[in-house]
């Protein structure tokens, strides 16, 4: 059971499509299957489901969690050694799934740490769990929940979300609305997987709705020139509320008290974080959210 092989099962179990997997590790895919059969040989066990499609199993599940932890420590450890042996690691690396909220805090940190890189990655909120104990990343900020064993968390922002509307929209001189008054007008969100989006999504279900989503963007921060434009409206923090005074917009509430945004910091709580990491936790934790 070489590192090789396990890293190549842990894009295996991540795509559960063995042509991507090979495709992503840039080899042929007769050997990522055999890697994959030598290691379910090895263990005495499939690691798939093979019924059509291919699907990690209870097995397999259970063996991705050790090989993450696992290859997570060597990495770790290999940081360990960096950090012992010469001035320290001079890079932390962060995942979040907007960083607009975080430019603050995080130009404070560096000009407090002026040689140490940070190295900020985009990441959805549901692969962040595995990316921490693999110890591909030291940080991950997330509005969302993230529910999985070992982690650490701090809350760092609770707010309020509402709606952005052009100036001319007929919601446009409401002080709030409610989910069902919401029904049937046209959406400007974010892609699948994205905070705002599972929201708005989880919004319109509790009442048995689906919403009219009429633009879907893979740059957050384009919402609201696209809702300024008419192209629709959306849901935005109260944290952008602020910026979304400076653009042709209104900011109208909605009558849900599950319309809220909470700013998450999470970290491995197994790992030991570099003294960077730590300096950059502290420097989010200890920030004027308010």
């Amino acid at each position: 059971m070489d590192l090789n092989s396990l890293r190549q099962f842990l894009v295996v179990a991540r795509l559960e499509h063995l042509s991507r997997a090979a495709d992503e590790l840039r080899v042929a895919q007769p050997s990522v299957s055999r890697t994959i059969a030598r290691l379910e040989s090895e263990l005495g066990a499939p690691l798939f489901d093979r019924g059509g499609r291919l699907r990690l199993n209870e097995a397999g599940k259970l063996f991705r969690g050790h090989v993450e932890r696992s290859l997570g420590e060597l990495e770790a450890g290999r940081r360990a050694v960096a950090e012992a042996t010469s001035e320290g690691v001079r890079t932390v690396r962060l995942a979040s799934e907007t960083f607009l909220t975080l430019t603050a805090p995080l130009a404070a940190y560096k000009r407090a740490h002026p040689s140490v890189e940070i190295e900020l990655q985009w990441s959805a909120a549901e692969d962040m769990a595995r990316i921490l104990r693999a110890r591909d990343v030291d940080l991950c900020v997330a509005s969302q929940p993230i529910l999985a064993e070992g982690l650490e968390q701090a809350r760092l922002l609770d707010e309020e979300v509402g709606v952005a509307a052009a100036l001319d929209h007929p919601l446009a001189g409401r002080a709030s609305v409610s989910v069902e008054e919401l029904a049937g007008q046209s959406f400007v969100t974010a892609r699948a997987g994205h905070w705002q989006r599972r929201l708005l999504e989880r919004l319109f279900a509790a009442h048995g709705l689906t919403p009219r989503i009429v633009c879907e963007v893979d740059e957050p921060s384009a919402i609201a020139d696209l809702i300024g434009a008419g192209l629709g409206i959306g849901l935005v923090p109260g944290f952008a509320r602020r910026m979304a005074a400076q653009l042709p917009l209104v900011w109208i509430g909605v009558d849900s008290p599950d319309c809220r945004r909470r700013l998450t910091l999470f970290w491995d709580g197994d790992s030991d974080l570099s003294a960077a990491a730590r300096a950059l936790r502290a420097t989010i934790t200890g920030w004027d959210w308010g």
